[in-house]
């Protein structure tokens, strides 16, 4: 069993803050886990816009609080991101994702194939497949 708290995580190299300052990712489970997922609680700060396509990964999020919004890019289509809201990126979906205009959003996420803790988006939006 593995039993680790988000305020311990955050205090570790666990805790990535984006080059570009648009959000904080705490991975609470990784790859080294052995779960086939990771797990992570991430902070999208508000008035920031970040351009993501997980060509590499499929990703579930939950919005657990604050406010944002997803634009997709293929249709132009935008949802507001509330809490209680999930979505779900089961075709690789290029994206803008947005804070809020007042507050910061925070998610949680789940990625497969997991994430090993060490990446970053590329300028296309991208993770890298596996960096172990």
């Amino acid at each position: 069993m593995i039993v680790r708290t988000l305020a311990e995580a955050e205090k570790t190299e666990r805790r990535v803050v984006a080059e570009n300052g648009n959000w904080q990712s705490v991975r609470l489970s990784l790859k080294e886990d052995g779960m086939g997922h990771s797990f992570n609680i991430t902070t999208i700060f508000k008035g920031t816009k970040t351009h993501i396509k997980y060509a590499n990964h499929w990703e579930s999020v939950y919005v657990i609080s604050g406010k944002g919004k997803i634009e997709m890019v293929e249709s132009g289509d935008v949802y507001e991101l509330t809490p209680g809201t999930i979505y779900l990126l089961d075709q690789h979906d290029e994206h803008y994702l947005y804070g809020g205009e007042n507050e910061d959003m925070v998610v949680a996420c789940a990625f497969t194939p997991p994430l090993s803790g060490k990446e970053v988006h590329d300028e296309n939006g991208v993770y890298p497949a596996d960096l172990d």
